[in-house]
């Protein structure tokens, strides 16, 4: 059974940290890019990072540069999104997703596998 879990949300307060994580299981996680999602209350789903497991380059929504970083520890299945300086209108649900890696691409052309999702509340 794919199963992927996120966990680490929590209410935070603004300009804090927080690091996601992102636990994989149920297929082989090598062949496999993870995206991180996430969702505003009344907002469309917003893409703010991905990477390849196998080719390691991360991709990283122009909203979030510079403040959020994707990493994997292959041996253990995770994904991580350490999120730094967070601001209120980063309020949301993060999911982590996984999609078939797509040929020299930090991102899959889909995403087959969802999380359920970890709720991250910054107070101003």
């Amino acid at each position: 059974e794919v199963q992927l879990v996120e966990s680490g949300g929590g209410l935070v307060q603004a300009g804090g940290s927080l690091r996601l994580s992102c636990a994989a299981s149920g297929f082989t996680f090598r062949d496999y890019a993870i995206g991180w999602f996430r969702q505003a209350p009344g907002k469309e789903r917003e893409a703010v990072s991905c990477i390849s497991i196998i080719y390691g380059s991360p991709y990283y929504a122009d909203s979030v540069k510079g403040r959020f970083t994707i990493s994997t520890d292959n041996a253990k299945n995770m994904v991580y999104l350490q999120i730094n300086s967070l601001k209120p209108e980063d309020t949301a649900v993060y999911y982590c997703a996984a999609g078939f890696r797509a040929y020299g691409s930090s991102c899959p052309r889909g995403y087959d596998y969802w999380g359920q999702g970890t709720q991250v509340t910054v107070a101003s």
